[in-house]
């Protein structure tokens, strides 16, 4: 979760992709995209549709179809219509009877400048190998970049609903890109990834009623993350959710101007504030070394008001927020140094009450990257075989 570390969970499970490029052949072909839909002002409709050539040029991605799109959206804050980018994938073989089924993969942080585009990298900021494992399995692969990463806009680091949106309507421009899409998806996602695919499993039905969820799949999900605000009032963030805390507190402060980064940056945090920012560019070679430099008390918000501003936004941006669409699957880890065991766990029990089928599962020995997804792919197979989902809403609602 800390600004520019991927947790791409699928990858340990599956198959990591290694990028070797290849020759300078820069020759592109002169209709990459002959059955793209380019225009419309709905959710998912396409702004662009572009080839990826340093990405294409890489084994792993000459193994597969790759776009990297524009597509309308909207923000989760304001409902206000958006400009998205993100990238799309399909196998090359011929697609099975009914099209390819979709996966949404909504990427854990990159950061939250523009610049912190997943589709904006030859290697998709070293995602390539959960693609590459899902595409490998015969799916078409949808991944957003988020609201504000790639595209002009601000990302609003870990609100769920927005990033949930961006999901779903990712999985529309993939339909209006490529020929033979199944309208079955599913969506699959760790930390920040894992709140988006928690969010879009309350959104999918009204927000995309054409498509078909089939089930979500959320690794140590950022699911409810105000608990931060209390932890550094407190002085007790972990040293994790420091950098995690900047950059929530950064993202803020961008989108809302009543957010004064000076009631919640001292010491290190002050002096390397652009630092914990940064994705790329000389900063990015500092950024490790401010980060372990940050003290207890450099992010304490200096005033009860200034804790509440933040407190207030990210109550708004919580899960759950409504009854699921489909089922849900989640999975972290009681040693999580990023999000506290206890935050997920209320979550899902609140999620449970509200509604819907929910797979829980809670790893007593792992912390927030290391939690196996062997099971969680499981369950998401199930889900496309029509198998029934087993919920575990009863024994988390009785144990309060």
């Amino acid at each position: 979760m800390a600004t520019a570390t991927v947790v791409v969970v699928v990858v340990a499970a599956i198959v990591t992709g290694v990028v070797v490029t290849r020759g300078d052949d820069r020759t592109a072909a002169p209709s990459p995209y002959p059955f793209a839909r380019i225009g419309g002002d709905t959710p998912g409709s396409l702004v662009s549709a572009e080839p990826m050539p340093d990405f294409t040029r890489s084994l792993v991605g000459s193994s597969m179809r790759s776009a990297r799109v524009t597509y309308r959206s909207s923000s989760g804050d304001t409902d206000a219509p958006t400009v998205v980018s993100g990238a799309v994938f399909t196998p090359r073989t011929a697609a099975p009877a009914g099209g390819w089924p979709v996966i949404g993969f909504a990427h854990g942080t990159t950061g939250i400048d523009t610049a912190c585009a997943p589709s904006l990298s030859p290697t998709l900021l070293q995602q390539v190998g959960a693609v590459d494992a899902f595409v490998r399995m015969g799916f078409a692969v949808a991944m957003p970049d988020y609201q504000g990463l790639g595209a002009p806009g601000v990302h609003a680091y870990l609100d769920a609903r927005t990033a949930g949106l961006n999901t779903v309507d990712a999985v529309r421009a993939l339909r209006a890109t490529f020929p033979d899409i199944s309208t079955r998806w599913a969506a699959y996602g760790g930390s920040q990834g894992g709140g988006a695919t928690w969010a879009a499993a309350t959104l999918a039905s009204s927000r995309a009623p054409d498509l078909s969820l089939v089930g979500a799949v959320a690794i140590a999900p950022a699911g409810d993350v105000t608990g931060l605000v209390d932890k550094a009032v407190s002085g007790t963030l972990t040293s994790d959710q420091r950098p995690t805390f900047q950059a929530v507190v950064e993202s803020l402060a961008r989108l809302h101007p009543d957010v004064d980064r000076d009631d919640y940056r001292r010491g290190a945090a002050a002096s390397g504030w652009d630092a914990l920012t940064a994705c790329s560019g000389p900063l990015l070679d500092t950024r490790d070394a401010v980060v372990r430099s940050l003290r207890p008390g450099d992010l304490t918000p200096a005033t009860p008001t200034a804790a509440d501003r933040v407190r207030t936004r990210l109550r708004a941006w919580a899960l759950p927020q409504g009854a699921l669409a489909a089922p849900l699957y989640i999975e972290h880890g009681a040693q999580d140094t990023f999000i506290d065991a206890a935050w997920t766990r209320s979550a899902v029990a609140r999620q449970c009450a509200e509604g819907g089928s929910v797979t829980y599962r809670i790893d007593p020995d792992r912390g927030h990257g290391d939690v196996p997804t062997d099971a969680a792919l499981r369950w998401l197979g199930e889900r496309f075989t029509d198998v029934p989902s087993v919920t575990s809403c009863s024994s988390l609602v009785n144990s309060g």
